[in-house]
């Protein structure tokens, strides 16, 4: 049997195997008392509300797992690749216009079998624990908006990489140096012609919270591009804020659910926080992370994608290069798991240290404090994760380990 089919298919139900036990082990690690620190913020009908949702997605999820594994080893076995290939080569004889129409289909079939389960957690456990603020119809038009962003940004950007590595010399350093460029302008441009798409961008209206927003950013020096407030009381009444953009085009978004249940001293330490990233040079260290691994990626690409055993393990007579970047992802998932593992830690690492400028610059650590409590209940938040379950997935500490950390600051 071909090697690299073993393998796949052996990472395959590895990975399966490894989710089922780590979220097995992170519903039973569920606590039934309220943790001190939440005593008398989290009563005990909406604690109990909290692990019945916990215990629901988890459900839900390896269901769908359970689901996609064997319809993902039986797509490989009876030769689903081999047949869209058929149906890309027919289509053109030119080879990017073959891989955009492979990739194409690839990307309709994923949509079309995700969909049931995106309706499904959408809108009967979100709307049942009631977070889902989404309609049908925008639902049906992010799923277009989704798709229209993938012709007009990914499959210009898939052609590129397939006409480099069929025509350019060290194609995966030269693949590589384009997307670095292009994720650069990506990154810059995002802000005010992605990301509007699908959430309405309105600048923050003058007011005490405004006021006290930009008296903290001119105490540390700090540029503001933009405060915005976002819609997302649009599709859920979950709360976030978060840092996007570079540069010019940099921007602090708070959702409407957040400003409507926080005070001003509240979300002026969630924001400290925000700014904490990039003062601290978090943005920066990430970016140049993602770049590398990137660089990796590419490297160890160039090293497999003519590989005929590779094309062989899918049915694929020949070495289309096109079909070789999809099947180099099965190939690279260990890695990338590695990269996310140690990712994580690093992120981990500066949630703590943007909480700590938080504190330290505002001089009031316990509004950072009152601010996660009130976005753990509001969102139904898992107090007592597995620690698996964290070193594995977690990009920040749980929040009972920031509070921690904030009361011994």
């Amino acid at each position: 049997m071909n090697g690299y089919l073993i393998f796949i298919l052996a990472l395959l139900i590895f990975n399966w195997l490894l989710d089922l036990i780590v979220e097995t082990l992170n519903v039973r690690n569920v606590s039934t008392e309220i943790p001190a620190e939440f005593q008398g913020i989290y009563d005990a009908e909406k604690y109990a509300k909290s692990q019945r949702y916990l215990r629901e997605n988890t459900r839900f999820s390896q269901i769908q797992a359970a689901i996609m594994l064997p319809l993902t080893i039986a797509f490989i076995l009876l030769g689903g690749f081999s047949w869209i290939n058929g149906i890309a080569q027919t289509a053109s004889g030119n080879m990017i216009v073959q891989g955009l129409v492979f990739g194409g289909i690839l990307v309709l079939l994923g949509q079309l079998v995700g969909i049931p389960f995106s309706i499904y957690d959408t809108f009967v456990i979100e709307e049942r624990y009631g977070f889902n603020k989404t309609t049908p119809k925008t639902f049906v038009v992010d799923i277009l908006k989704g798709l229209m962003l993938t012709v007009l940004l990914g499959a210009p950007i898939f052609a590129l990489i397939l006409w480099i590595f069929s025509a350019v010399a060290n194609a995966w350093l030269w693949a590589w140096g384009a997307l670095a460029v292009i994720q650069l302008f990506i990154l810059f441009i995002a802000p005010v012609v992605i990301l509007p798409l699908f959430n309405k961008f309105t600048p923050l209206e003058d007011g005490e919270l405004k006021t006290k927003i930009q008296e903290f950013a001119a105490a540390q020096k700090y540029t503001l591009s933009g405060i915005f407030k976002i819609d997302g009381s649009k599709r859920s009444t979950k709360s976030n804020a978060y840092f996007t953009g570079f540069g010019k085009t940099k921007r602090i978004a708070l959702f409407d659910t957040l400003i409507e249940k926080h005070t001003v001293g509240e979300l002026v330490a969630v924001l400290a926080h925000e700014i904490g990233h990039c003062k601290k040079g978090h943005i920066k260290k990430g970016i140049i992370i993602s770049l590398a691994s990137s660089l990796l990626m590419f490297f160890i690409l160039s090293l497999f994608i003519t590989k005929q055993g590779l094309y062989a393990a899918f049915g694929i007579e020949g070495t289309p290069l096109y079909a070789g970047f999809i099947f180099f992802g099965f190939l690279y998932a260990p890695i990338s798991m590695i990269l996310g593992l140690l990712g994580n830690i690093l992120s981990r690492k500066h949630e703590y240290e943007a909480d700590a400028f938080a504190a330290e610059t505002t001089g009031e650590p316990t509004a950072l404090i009152d601010a996660l409590k009130k976005l753990s209940v509001d969102n139904l938040s898992n107090l007592t994760p597995h620690p698996l379950k964290v070193f594995l997935e977690y990009s920040h500490p749980p929040v009972l380990e920031r509070i921690k950390a904030l009361r011994n600051f």
